[in-house]
């Protein structure tokens, strides 16, 4: 169960400068894609929404990165349609609340929300996605989903941030080579985020949660990031408590290089493992509806 939302403070001039840069390039058409995304508010939050040139095999629920505190989902947008358009499905991204204005657990609320809301509206399965700060809340929101009795498709973490202790070892092991994030940057986005919180508490940091909490799971990080080993502990915990759980280190990629920039090192082979993934798994849940007596959604088309 989630704990009860906490009043949040001020954010700091260099985070509110970050914000307004965002949003005058999202004015300016930066993320722009075509066909546009719908704008939808579902379960009081502001949402894009990718849709499928076909009948819709079902959702993905991506969470954009920022470490907490950054970040709209116009940013993933191209990431979002090109996801959509290769597997037919449709791709929800929210505009969850930031900290610090809105700590933990406020953006878990956000997201618990929207899944109960996409779940009441359709059978088809719904799978977790998300990149960075965002893969952490959409594997903590698999721990809540988890004790609602929701059953999700799977969970796809792109460099995910998963352990917000900050443990030197990790961010030490790779500060040279990962120039976007550092040790300092994510020391203060914790501290923003959490205000006070315990850092072990799996909805915080859920490579402490349960594995047998998690549905089967795909983990994508490159080989030079700070994030490296929270990737591949969440990947091992996972396999050995039984969980189906793909890890792909990729060498030389830069931090959410596929969420970025489809064409940047590492990026096109990520897509690539991720369709697959998500492939599968919606024609793994497509047989299960199938086996209750609901209809099947339409093939995905072939991965060229």
């Amino acid at each position: 169960m989630l704990p009860p939302e906490r009043a949040g403070r001020s954010a700091p001039s260099d985070t509110i400068a970050t914000r307004s840069a965002i949003t005058d390039a999202i004015r300016a058409g930066i993320w722009r894609t075509e066909p546009q995304p719908d704008e939808r508010t579902i379960a009081g939050v502001r949402c894009l929404v990718h849709g499928a040139r076909r009948e819709a095999r079902g959702t993905v629920l991506h969470l954009h990165g920022g470490a907490f505190r950054i970040g709209a989902p116009e940013q993933v947008g191209s990431f979002a349609a090109a996801l959509a358009e290769r597997c037919d499905v449709r791709v929800v991204c929210p505009a969850y609340r930031l900290a610090p204005e809105h700590p933990f657990p406020a953006a878990l609320h956000d997201g618990r929300a929207i899944l109960a809301a996409l779940c009441a509206e359709s059978a088809r399965a719904v799978l977790l996605s998300g990149d960075s700060a965002g893969g952490g809340l959409a594997a903590s929101l698999a721990l809540t989903a988890k004790n609602d009795a929701v059953t999700l498709a799977g969970l796809a973490l792109l460099s995910p941030w998963l352990d917000l202790r900050v443990p030197a070892s990790a961010f030490d092991l790779n500060a040279a080579t990962d120039p976007l994030f550092s040790t300092g940057a994510a020391m203060a986005a914790a501290e923003l985020y959490l205000q006070g919180h315990d850092p072990v508490d799996p909805l915080v940091s859920p490579l402490f949660g349960s594995p047998s909490a998690f549905p089967p799971t795909y983990v994508n990080v490159g080989s030079g990031e700070v994030l490296l080993e929270d990737a591949r502990d969440f990947a091992a915990r996972l396999t050995r408590g039984g969980i189906d759980c793909c890890l792909d280190v990729v060498p030389d990629m830069e931090h959410v290089a596929v969420t970025r920039d489809l064409t940047s090192l590492g990026a096109k082979y990520t897509f690539e493992r991720l369709v697959l993934f998500v492939a599968k798994r919606m024609a793994a849940s497509a047989s299960t509806l199938a086996g209750r007596g609901e209809p099947p959604s339409q093939p995905s088309r072939p991965i060229s």
